[in-house]
């Protein structure tokens, strides 16, 4: 069992880097403002979630294991709402998104 609680942490610590690092390409190589949050916002929070459940099950059922499902509750709820309100507050001081020409004439 602790076999199989092993590689299933490891699993999910090896996906929560790829995010993390994907995450991370995406905010330097997207275009404008907004693809670059929402590969921050959407990946950093699902590589944290993972990061957090492998640490979690390598934790067993431990005072460690109730943090980190407190940090988990913090960071699922904070994360989308931080990046809701830096989208927000872009918008509302002129930044807008960048479109292709085709998007810009089929909306027209």
């Amino acid at each position: 069992m602790n076999l199989v609680i092993d590689i299933l942490s490891w699993l999910l610590l090896v996906v929560g880097s790829v995010f993390c690092i994907i995450a991370a390409i995406g905010v330097l190589r997207l275009p404008d403002y907004f693809s670059r949050i929402h590969a921050a916002g959407i990946l950093d929070t699902l590589g944290t979630g993972a990061l957090i459940l492998g640490m979690m099950l390598q934790g067993g059922f431990t005072l460690v294991t109730l943090k980190l499902v407190m940090i988990l509750a913090i960071i699922a709820i904070t994360g989308p709402t931080a990046t809701h309100a830096l989208a927000r507050a872009a918008l509302h001081n002129g930044l807008t998104p960048e479109l292709d020409e085709d998007e810009i004439s089929s909306n027209s």
